[in-house]
C-alpha cells in the first residue's frame, strides 16, 4: 500500500484536481494506494471540495478544527499512515504539497526507489524557476546546511516532496513514545523528520524531480526572513537530533 499523505491549508482551488491527477497515475499504474488529506484549519472551500471526493476514492480527510501549523501536520499524517498499514515493511508514505508544486505523475519514480530497496526516496528539485521569496530562502538554507547543520544523506533535506517506508516511521513513533515526531514549522519540520527517521533508515536515495512553481494559483507563503530564522532556531535542535546516543529528542 502507498499512503499519499498532503497537508492542506486553503487550497480549495488545487486539492480537487490534484486528487483527480493522483487517481490518474494510479490508474495506470498497478499500486494501491489510499489518500490521506490533513486540513489545517482552513477557512477558504476546502472541506467542501474534499468532501464529494471521499466517495469515488480511497481518501481520507482528517480535521483540524484550528490552524496549528504545518509541523503538527506532518506528525498527524505520519501518525495516521503508521495506524492504518498491515504490512509497514512493504507499505510506504509519500508527503507531498496540495499547491501543484510537487508532481503526482512522479509518484512512480519514488515507488521505484522503494522498491528496490531505499527506505527513505528524497526528492531533490532545481529552484531555478522558483519564486523570489523561494530562491532566497533557499540560499540561507543552503548555507546553513554546509555551516554546520548535519548531514542526512539527502541532497535536498528541506523538501517537502519524500518518501518513507513505514516501517521506519513505526519505528521512529516507538521511539518517541508520547512526543510528536515533528516539532518546528516550515522548511525545518521536514529537515526534522528526515533526521529523526534515518536513524532507523538503513538506505536513503535521491531522485531529481522538478517542482512546478508556474502552475500554482496562490502566492507562495514562503516568508525569508520569518523562516530562515525558524532554520537558525531549528539548527540548535538538529545537532541534538543527529547526536548518536541518547535516542531521538
Amino acid at each position: 500500500m502507498i499512503y499519499i499523505c498532503i497537508p492542506t491549508y486553503n487550497e480549495g482551488q488545487t486539492i480537487g484536481v490534484l486528487l483527480w491527477r493522483i487517481r490518474r497515475v494510479f490508474q495506470d499504474y498497478s499500486r494501491e494506494y489510499e489518500i490521506i488529506v490533513y486540513d489545517d484549519g482552513s477557512t477558504d472551500g476546502t472541506r467542501d471540495t474534499l468532501e464529494p471526493y471521499a466517495e469515488v476514492i480511497p481518501l481520507t480527510i482528517l480535521r483540524g478544527e484550528q490552524r496549528h501549523g504545518y509541523g503538527v501536520a506532518l506528525d498527524k499524517l505520519v501518525r495516521e499512515a503508521s495506524r492504518r498499514t498491515r504490512y509497514a515493511r512493504r507499505d510506504a508514505l509519500i508527503m507531498m504539497q496540495a499547491d501543484f508544486t510537487d508532481q503526482p505523475e512522479h509518484i512512480p519514480e519514488l515507488v521505484k526507489r522503494f522498491e528496490g530497496g531505499a527506505d527513505i526516496v528524497a526528492a531533490r528539485q532545481e529552484m531555478t524557476e522558483a519564486p523570489a521569496a523561494v530562491r532566497r530562502l533557499r540560499r540561507f538554507a543552503d548555507w546553513m546546511q554546509h555551516a554546520g547543520l548535519p548531514k542526512t544523506d539527502a541532497a535536498d533535506p528541506f523538501t517537502t516532496y519524500r518518501l518513507y517506508r513505514i516501517s521506519v516511521l513505526r519505528e521512529l513513533l516507538k521511539a518517541l513514545g508520547d512526543k510528536p515526531a515533528v516539532t518546528s514549522s516550515g522548511w525545518a519540520a521536514n529537515m526534522e523528520l528526515l533526521l529523526k527517521a534515518r536513524r532507523f533508515a538503513r538506505r536513503i536515495e535521491n531522485v531529481d524531480l522538478a517542482p512546478r512553481y508556474d502552475v500554482r494559483t496562490r502566492e507562495t507563503r514562503v516568508r525569508p526572513v520569518a523562516d530562515a530564522l525558524n532554520l537558525f532556531r531549528f539548527s540548535r535542535k538538529a545537532r541534538l537530533l543527529a547526536a548518536p546516543a541518547g535516542g531521538v529528542a
